[in-house]
């Protein structure tokens, strides 16, 4: 087994790909079949938790202890193993629990990785669909349906006027501030449509969506998804142009200039 110290990132991929393939493997049985859900949020909100998400963080910890042992682990079920080298996976076994149990196929595993807190790999797996989008830290690349794999590349959008917008939900938003600047954005964007989750983050690498926008993401929500957009020619920072690794409110686009409009109408 190779020491942390002297492993890349890019070598890493291949685990990455096992244990999505892995996770894919412990949720599938589960998807629009009945099922138990807890909430998480208690009396604040609905926060849903199922016995899916918990197998696949499960399936993915299992694999790291025994293939990366001296790799770390962050996971939304689970929470952190701290690693002695420099490796943490970031880990949403179903990023769009809500999609989930309702039988949309628009949830996915997220599965990043940060090289010394910076992100440096990131998939996204579709195990319903048999989709899959990752970076390797240089490109960008999306599975289809059937298994055909191509390079993929975010499309020019410089005008807010022109572009495509999505979030999963305005009910995310966090206060009438929040709301008040989306509503600008929305009303200059061509079009808004809602839903998604961490597969409207790989529309926008894919070319198909020019930008999305959404708020109190956690770290888990978006560091697997900030190699796939950078790498396809986007960009993913806060709502303040800040690191976007560690959350919070989020922008990502498929064109810089079209990002650096989009934060000038968020912080007027």
């Amino acid at each position: 087994m190779p020491s942390t110290k002297n492993q890349s990132a890019r070598s890493l991929l291949p685990l990455a790909h096992t244990l999505a393939d892995m996770a894919g493997e412990a949720v599938r049985p589960y998807f629009r079949k009945p099922l138990q859900v807890d909430n998480k949020g208690g009396a604040g909100g609905f926060d849903p938790v199922t016995a899916a998400d918990r197998a696949a963080e499960r399936a993915i910890s299992r694999h790291l202890a025994k293939a990366e042992p001296e790799h770390g682990i962050f996971g939304e079920e689970f929470g952190r193993r701290d690693g002695a080298g420099r490796f943490t996976w970031v880990v949403d076994p179903i990023d769009g629990t809500k999609a989930f149990i309702m039988g949309s196929p628009l949830w996915c595993t997220l599965i990043g990785l940060l090289d010394d807190a910076v992100p440096a790999l990131g998939i996204m797996d579709q195990p319903f669909t048999g989709e899959r989008v990752w970076s390797n830290g240089r490109t960008t690349h999306w599975r289809l349906p059937g298994g055909k794999v191509k390079r993929v590349r975010a499309r020019t959008c410089a005008r807010i006027e022109h572009a495509i917008l999505t979030t999963t939900s305005p009910d995310l938003l966090g206060g009438k501030r929040e709301v008040e600047a989306f509503q600008r954005l929305k009303a200059r964007a061509r079009m808004t449509r809602y839903g998604g989750d961490g597969y409207g983050y790989c529309l926008v690498a894919g070319g198909h969506v020019d930008l999305v926008v959404e708020s109190g993401l956690k770290a888990y929500d978006i560091v697997a998804l900030i190699p796939i957009i950078e790498h396809a020619g986007g960009r993913v920072t806060t709502w303040e142009g800040a690191d976007a690794s560690k959350g919070g409110r989020i922008v990502a686009s498929g064109d810089p200039r079209l990002h650096d409009a989009v934060l000038r109408v968020l912080n007027p």
